[in-house]
């Protein structure tokens, strides 16, 4: 795994170029959101279960279909493993969020992860809906904690999220 630093710094090394503008402004960026994106993990770090409780809820508030006869969070089993991958794309979102790097996501969750899903026909749509109230909770709650405004707390902790959406919903697995 790498960060946005250091994908820089490799980036720059390959062109066998000096930091330009751009470069630097970056950099400034990142540390700049630093406070921010170790709010938004420590956060996580320590509300993981709640975030992924109060999500997985609202997720069968808004489609209880689910966790009724037929829907594919139905037995014990199935749901056990439905809050086991959202607690998976929590974790990872994480550690995209603090190293400002989305190709973790891909490296390590989304390459491989639609082959899985097809063969377990698992649907992506709920997952997607779960993955986006994952983000809604952790906006929530750091937004409670008035470390920052919201403009601010959803450029640093949506995009993460964002992208395992996005990866997941160009799947378009449908359930058996």
């Amino acid at each position: 795994m790498r960060d946005a630093i250091t994908g820089l710094i490799g980036r720059y090394d390959q062109l066998g170029r000096y930091f330009d503008r751009s470069a630097i402004d970056r950099i400034d960026s990142y540390y700049a959101q630093s406070a921010l994106r170790l709010a938004a993990v420590e956060l996580i770090n320590g509300e993981a279960a709640t975030i992924v409780r109060e999500a997985s809820q609202r997720l069968w508030l808004e489609d209880p279909e689910l966790i009724l006869p037929g829907g594919n969070a139905y037995t014990t089993r199935r749901l056990a493993a439905c809050l086991r991958d959202l607690d998976y794309f929590l974790r990872y979102a994480s550690y995209a969020l603090i190293a400002d790097d989305l190709q973790i996501l891909d490296e390590r969750v989304l390459n491989g992860l639609d082959d899985t899903y097809k063969s377990l026909g698992v649907p992506t749509g709920p997952t997607v809906r779960g993955i986006a109230l994952l983000a809604e909770e952790v906006v929530e709650k750091l937004l409670a904690t008035g470390l920052a405004d919201s403009a601010s707390v959803n450029a640093v902790v949506r995009p993460p999220f964002d992208h395992l959406c996005r990866g997941l919903a160009a799947t378009n697995v449908r359930a058996r």
